[in-house]
């Protein structure tokens, strides 16, 4: 068992016989009336983001993860299955646990799944990929004053802004969790 003053962003629990993950949480202290923590929970399962408030010191059933590596091989029919590094067992993933997350997912990238029972709840990315530049306009020298930026597909189908001087070819740095440029690789 758990208190609120354990919550922090990612911590998984047991709520209303489902399992939650925190997305945000904010300590409340009114001047009137008894403190509060105001969270967003997400839903592991489903997905679905509700928001509930807990008493200060009101205690939950957290849930303990085991998070190991796996590498991404390939998917087929919105499955997709990773490989343990350790025992080199193949674990089929729905396409749901990893749906925000394919967008910068390439196979032989190593990710790390939270388990619980035995069962992969989550997948994590690292949170930052190299990628090549599919296709991206030409940019020309002097075009802009200030930094300008272009969309540029990726080869994993991403499209992220990147300045003007990426090229079709290159391969850049994304921030996964930013879904932002970062450098040029």
């Amino acid at each position: 068992m758990a208190s609120t003053a354990d919550f922090r962003n990612g911590l998984v629990m047991r709520y209303e016989g489902a399992l939650y993950q925190i997305v945000y949480f904010q300590h409340v202290k009114p001047g009137k009336g008894g403190a509060f923590v105001r969270t967003k929970l997400k839903n592991i399962l489903t997905g679905a983001v509700i928001e509930r408030t807990f008493r200060a010191g009101e205690r939950i059933e957290d849930v303990r993860l085991e998070r190991r590596p796996l590498q991404y091989l390939y998917n087929s029919g919105g499955i997709y299955y990773f490989m343990d590094l350790d025992t080199f067992e193949q674990h089929p993933v729905s396409g749901q646990i990893v749906e925000g997350q394919v967008r910068f997912l390439k196979e032989n990238t190593v990710v790390d799944a939270l388990f619980h029972e035995g069962q992969i709840l989550l997948i994590e990315l690292p949170n930052f990929i190299e990628l090549e530049v599919r296709d991206t306009d030409p940019g020309l020298r002097g075009d802009t004053a200030t930094g300008g930026t272009k969309p540029a597909t990726l080869e994993t189908g991403a499209v992220v802004q990147v300045p003007l001087f990426v090229n079709r070819g290159d391969r850049i740095r994304v921030d996964t969790r930013t879904e932002q440029y970062l450098e040029r690789a």
